[in-house]
């Protein structure tokens, strides 16, 4: 769950309670690893530890802790013998519970895991919030371009939705978002690093333009551009004529979407897409030499 702190501030200032439950260790199968956190107010919850019989019971024990004040607890769960769930690991919770008075201090750690990645001790327990999102520039605010900021809403990207047209946004956006009515062009000039643009205009002529700059534009590391397989040819033929490398022309995604889904509804294709910057994201992560599941870090470990 993306973040953690400002669901607890937002938590206390309305409800003057709420709890923190957190996994801080896993052996074995589980449904969640180590770093996943869920925060129960009086009223729901937002976030998940892995759902199942030991969701629901960390849930009913934040809600009791949440009766006696502010407390912490340290709970080790084995899920085969104490719950009957088939994953048969072993999973250690932390539950904290928060008052109003600690409003203040949820609203300043909430203020440092917007700006990145936190790491605090908390009863004497290391814990994690925040991390890296992916920046996510999209082109065009029409049906698709609305749909799939719906859809990218709870997933760990920061989405720069960009449409010069008057009026052309909702009044009402999710929070991974934000709203520019610049230039799309130098917008796609502009990207920062390891970006993704997708491109939706209401312009054929304007994708034409936004493509031509994002492949320009070493920082973009995947482009998408909305159409059919003839649109791809055209554009294919003119982004050469002008001069913008082949390695980059022959990446660009076009149509969008993970395969196997043929609907044209705009929720369905935006669904897909979703999917796809998923995929796209996770394998950017996993080629990363700094990741210890990289080949390269796997070799360089063994060396040592």
């Amino acid at each position: 769950m993306s973040r953690v702190w400002q669901q607890i501030a937002s938590a206390l200032a309305r409800d003057g309670s709420c709890a923190l439950v957190s996994v801080v260790a896993t052996q074995g199968s589980a449904p969640r690893d180590a770093g996943a956190h869920m925060v129960v107010t009086p009223m729901g919850y937002h976030g998940t530890i892995g759902g199942g019989t030991l969701e629901w019971q960390a849930m009913a024990q934040a809600q009791a802790l949440m009766e006696r004040g502010p407390a912490a607890r340290l709970t080790t769960h084995a899920l085969g013998p104490d719950m009957g769930q088939c994953c048969g690991g072993r999973v250690t919770l932390m539950t904290e519970a928060f008052s109003s008075a600690q409003l203040g201090e949820a609203q300043a750690l909430a203020a440092r895991e917007a700006e990145g990645e936190v790491e605090i001790t908390r009863n004497g327990v290391m814990l994690h919030f925040g991390g890296s999102t992916r920046a996510i520039l999209l082109f065009g605010a029409g049906h698709v371009g609305r749909a799939l900021v719906m859809a990218m809403a709870p997933l760990p990207c920061a989405v720069r939705w960009i449409d010069p047209r008057p009026n052309a946004f909702p009044a009402v956006v999710p929070s991974n978002v934000t709203l520019s009515d610049s230039d799309p062009v130098m917008e796609a000039a502009a990207a920062p690093e390891d970006s993704f643009v997708f491109i939706m205009s209401h312009s054929h002529a304007l994708d034409l333009a936004i493509t031509d700059a994002a492949l320009r534009n070493p920082h973009v590391v995947r482009t998408g551009l909305i159409g059919s397989a003839t649109k791809r040819a055209r554009f294919e033929h003119r982004l050469k004529a002008a001069g913008v490398p082949e390695d980059r022309i022959s990446a660009l995604i076009c149509p969008i979407g993970v395969p196997g889904i043929a609907g044209k509804e705009p929720a369905v294709i935006a669904a897909a897409t979703a999917a796809q910057i998923l995929v796209l994201d996770e394998a950017l992560r996993l080629a990363s030499a700094d990741n210890p599941l990289h080949p390269v870090a796997l070799q360089e470990g063994a060396k040592r």
